[in-house]
This record gives C-alpha cells, sequence and structure tokens, in this order.
C-alpha cells in the first residue's frame, strides 16, 4: 500500500512484507493539548458477537479484540510484530529453553488485586487442563510436558511453568522456539486473576468480574450488544493511555453498520458493505490494511463426519473429489466480482507475507494449483472418483455465517460446483452457533479461515495437525504431525523453513482444505481518530489511540 494513496496512514506499510502493523492517523502531538481538547471516546463496531472473553476460551476475532485492549501480558507487540517488554523483562539461557521472566514493580489488576507470577502460572495451566477444553491447548504445547498434561499423560506440576515468588516466572520450553515471546503477547498467553476465576464459574460474563491488567477495564457487558471498556488507572502504563471510553459495539448487519458510521454514531467499523468499499477507498472513509490470514474452506474429513451424514462423508473422504471442488472454483472471479476490497488468489494455505530466510516471501514456493481453477481437471478428477459429471453424488451442505458478506462468496462457490455437476445445498447459522458447530464437527462443508497469531508459517501449520482442536476439518496424518514436530525442533532457519514446505506439500496433496483467497483488511476509520494500532493478525490496539479535532 502507497503512502500517497492514503492520507492518514503513517509508520509507513511493510515494503514486501506483512511483518509491520500499522499507526492509523498519527498525529505529531501524540495527544497532546490539541487531543485533550476533543472527548477522549471512540465508538468501534466490532461486528459479531464475542464467543467469550474469558482468554483461555477465546477463538474468534472479535472476542480477541476485547481482550487484546482490557488485558496484558508478558510482552507486547511492537509495529514489527516483534516483542517487546509488557508485564515483564526477560532473560534467555544459552540453550533458548528456560526464559526468566521478571514482573514490573506493583502492577494490580483492575479491581486492585496485586498481578502475581502465580496468576500466569495459573492461566497457562488452566489452558492446558483437559477439563478446561480450550482450542487453544496446542499453542502451549511449546512448554516442557504442556501436551502431556493436556492428553492426560502427565501432571500439572510437570509443566514447565513456575512462580518461583510473586516476581518471577521460570519458563521451560520442550525445544527451542524462535517466536515465543511473540506468543507471550497473545490472548491465550495472558493471565487471569486466580481469586476472581476460582471463585465465580461465570466470571467472564460479567463486567463486575471481568478483572483485566491491560490499558482499559470492562465496565459494562451487554451480551448481543455491547461492551464498554473505559481507562485503568491500576495499568502500569497508564500515563500513554489518553482514551478515557472505548465503546464496542456488536451491529452484524454491515449495511447498518455502515449507515451509522457514515452519520457519526461509530468512529471505527470492522467491515465495509462491498458494495460501498470503492467508492469508500476513494473518498478516504474507508482505508485498506494489510492482513496476514487466508479464507478457506473446511472439508469435515473427520471421524464424526458420519454422523452428519453417512453418504456425504464417504464422497468427501475422496481426495480427487475434494480437489475436483478446489479446482471447480474461481478465486479471480470471486476476488474482482464478489469481494471486491484487494484479496488476493490464494494458492496455498499459508498467508502471503512471511519472509524466510532467503529473504523471499513464504509463498512464492507455494503454488499447489492455477487459482482460476481448471473445470476440465475438475472433471476429470470426479470422473476418476467414480462420479462422472457429478452422477451418483449426494446434495452438500456447505455452511457459513451471514456476517461480513460470506454468503455472497458462498453462492459464487455454488455456482461454480454446478459447472462440474456438483449441487451444494446452503445453510448459514448465526456468528455463536456457527463457531460451536464447526468446532464439533456438525457440518459437511464449512466456511473457514486463519488470521496469523505470529509472523512465521507456523501459525497456518501447526493448527492442523491431529492434536490441535483448531483442526476443524479433522484432518489426520501422521506423517504430516511427524512434520511439524521435526520443524519446530530444527533449529537452522532455513531447514526449519524446507521442512515446513514439506508439510504444506502433503497438507495440499491431501487437500482437507480449500484455500480461496488471502485476506486484505478493509475498514472504515475516521480521520480523527489518532494512534490506533492496526496489526496484519487482525486487531486494533488502542492503547496510544485518542481523538483530536473531532466536529
Amino acid at each position: 500500500m502507497k503512502t500517497s494513496k492514503v492520507k492518514q496512514l503513517c509508520a509507513v506499510a511493510l515494503a514486501a512484507t506483512l511483518g509491520m502493523s500499522i499507526l492509523v492517523g498519527c498525529g505529531s502531538n501524540k495527544g497532546g493539548d490539541k487531543a485533550a481538547a476533543s472527548k477522549q471516546e471512540i465508538t468501534y463496531n466490532l461486528g459479531a458477537d464475542p464467543r467469550t472473553l474469558d482468554p483461555a476460551l477465546c477463538t474468534d476475532t472479535t472476542g480477541t479484540t476485547v481482550i487484546a485492549n482490557a488485558f496484558s501480558g508478558l510482552a507486547e507487540l511492537d509495529e514489527n510484530e516483534k516483542a517487546i517488554p509488557g508485564q515483564a523483562e526477560w532473560e534467555v539461557s544459552n540453550d533458548k529453553l528456560t526464559y526468566t521472566f521478571h514482573l514490573k514493580k506493583d502492577l494490580k489488576w483492575s479491581n486492585g488485586d496485586p498481578v502475581k507470577a502465580s496468576d500466569y502460572e495459573y492461566e497457562w495451566k488452566r489452558l492446558l487442563n483437559p477439563e478446561t477444553a480450550s482450542e487453544y491447548a496446542y499453542a502451549l504445547y511449546y512448554l516442557k510436558g504442556g501436551e502431556a498434561y493436556n492428553k492426560g499423560k502427565g501432571s500439572a506440576d510437570a509443566v514447565g511453568v513456575k512462580a518461583t515468588d510473586d516476581n518471577t516466572l521460570v519458563v521451560t520450553l520442550e525445544a527451542p522456539c524462535p517466536y515465543f515471546l511473540e506468543l507471550t503477547a497473545q490472548s491465550y498467553y495472558f493471565p487471569v486473576d486466580q481469586k476472581v476465576v476460582e471463585s465465580n464459574k461465570d466470571w467472564a460474563n460479567d463486567a463486575k468480574t471481568l478483572v483485566s491488567n491491560g490499558p482499559f477495564k470492562i465496565t459494562n457487558y451487554t451480551i448481543k450488544d455491547s461492551v464498554v471498556l473505559e481507562k485503568n488507572e491500576n495499568y502500569y502504563d497508564k500515563d500513554k493511555v489518553k482514551l478515557d471510553k472505548l465503546n464496542l459495539k456488536f451491529v452484524a448487519e454491515e449495511t447498518s453498520a455502515w449507515a451509522s458510521y457514515k452519520s457519526g454514531q461509530f468512529d471505527v467499523v470492522d467491515t465495509v458493505p462491498k458494495s460501498d468499499v470503492q467508492g469508500a477507498l476513494k473518498d478516504g472513509s474507508a482505508k485498506s490494511f494489510p492482513n496476514l490470514a487466508t479464507y478457506y474452506l473446511s472439508i469435515n474429513i473427520s471421524d464424526k463426519a458420519k454422523a452428519v451424514d453417512p453418504n456425504a462423508a464417504k464422497v468427501l473422504s475422496d481426495p480427487k473429489v475434494r480437489k475436483a471442488l478446489n479446482l471447480a472454483i474461481d478465486r479471480q472471479s470471486i476476488v474482482d466480482n464478489v469481494t471486491k476490497a484487494g484479496q488476493i488468489p490464494a494458492h496455498g494455505i499459508v498467508g502471503k507475507g512471511i519472509i524466510g530466510p532467503d529473504g523471499k516471501d513464504y509463498t512464492e514456493k507455494t503454488s499447489y494449483f492455477d487459482p482460476k481453477g481448471n473445470i476440465e481437471e475438475a472433471k476429470k478428477l470426479l470422473a476418476e472418483a467414480g462420479y462422472p459429471d457429478g452422477q451418483g453424488l449426494p446434495t452438500l451442505q456447505l455452511l457459513y455465517n451471514p456476517e461480513s458478506g460470506h454468503g455472497d462468496t458462498m453462492q459464487a462457490i455454488q455456482d461454480m460446483w454446478k459447472k462440474i455437476g456438483v449441487n451444494a445445498e446452503l445453510q448459514s447459522q448465526e456468528w455463536k452457533v456457527f463457531l460451536t458447530t464447526r468446532v464439533q464437527k456438525q457440518f459437511e462443508i464449512a466456511r473457514d479461515g486463519w488470521n496469523a497469531d505470529y509472523v512465521d508459517p507456523m501459525t497456518f501449520l501447526d493448527m492442523f495437525q491431529s492434536t490441535s482442536d483448531q483442526n476443524n476439518c479433522g484432518y489426520n496424518n501422521p506423517s504430516y504431525d511427524a512434520l511439524i514436530d521435526a520443524a519446530k525442533k530444527e533449529l537452522d532457519p532455513q531447514k526449519r523453513f524446507d521442512i515446513m514446505h514439506q508439510a504444506e506439500d502433503m497438507l495440499m496433496n491431501d487437500m482437507p482444505v480449500i484455500p480461496l483467497y488471502y485476506y486484505t483488511r478493509t475498514i472504515g476509520i475516521k480521520d480523527y481518530v489518532k494512534g490506533a494500532r492496526v496489526s496484519v493478525m487482525n486487531t486494533i490496539y488502542f492503547k496510544n489511540a485518542y481523538v483530536e479535532g473531532k466536529k
């Protein structure tokens, strides 16, 4: 993205990489006297109701945005998505296996309780506890003994995280991890107030008990409506927080939200109706940002698929059928005529914008199919699978959530599949219900997508291990699992990337997922909103945001 096209962008964009966030509307006074003249309050429509605000259980981007602004971790991410000290400083052993974190002095929760190293130990072990059923448990398998505990083969005491005193946390890893510090800046590594959580099992549903340790505190939470965040006076870095209040709304209907934005009721909206995208980008009412993420379809090939529909499960268990469905899709047509927001047709599952040790984008070596599709090859594969021109195929069910225009994309795919004789029935479910259905694998084919948690191919690849609860398609290939494990243990950067390429080769050959496009992010954000950081990982951070010049 060129700065000449978008006047309000500072911190210039990403050169050839997505490894940089963007600061919106950077003002020279850093929120000084002019900011003080404006009411320091922002209303931001997230567009969907978060599934949960419990850091251990949250998996959706809406909930993560709330948590990212209300909680704080050992590390924070800078504009390049690299770890910098947050609530702690640290030292790392020479073998890169032991991290000793020293919490800053006098840290407090929003209710005044002291933040202790034991809160981190408690939350990390709580997340790994199989009874918690966290879908992000696999993200803590980097800890020594983490996977064993989560799989019931080890104890909590054997997990490599220990508070040696109130201000010191010692972490031991199974193997060196080049992005471990960046992981500690993710919401699932954030602490919780142990005293509060243990005293109320429903603590995450009530603003009174949603105690946090970040730049903002939650003062009101109305499910299906809004969350209100206010400046947290107990936050260690409170002097940098200029906003007094951040209103987060959950209006799911894009057109209504956009109308409210245009009329001034919202200062920021998370999505722009596709019919308005081009005009909004041209007149500056919306801005486009890099987004390290991939939009794809998950095909249920798990053991649970038969319970949904045995006929569909049999058909979709054949890789040739899955590859035929993939090749029938013209991604270029979808991004040009349906989504219309600068998305890039995908030719692999790993998102675009990760620079490898060779200085090249990871995706330069991945081109598993023509993004425009190949109808003749798709028909050939169907015939080889025993379904010439789709004969004998049952109607397949394509599940999606209606927010953000997903229905239009699914309609386009439905029409494309008809060209090879495949009939698909579209089914829509409200966001929270959809998430549960997908996780429980009660679908045949479902819309899916993944925003990177850190700038490394592994964030897209390890979720397809058989042990991952984010593995919505139910992919289970021991050889793939072994490659991912090998990549996590490999110390040579180039060899590590080579192994990850081998793993993606295997994943795309088996085709349990159908990549559609690499995301860009178009949001409406008023010119008077300054200092907000738009991460390439689909989160907006308001710690340094302020309002200047709002009329």
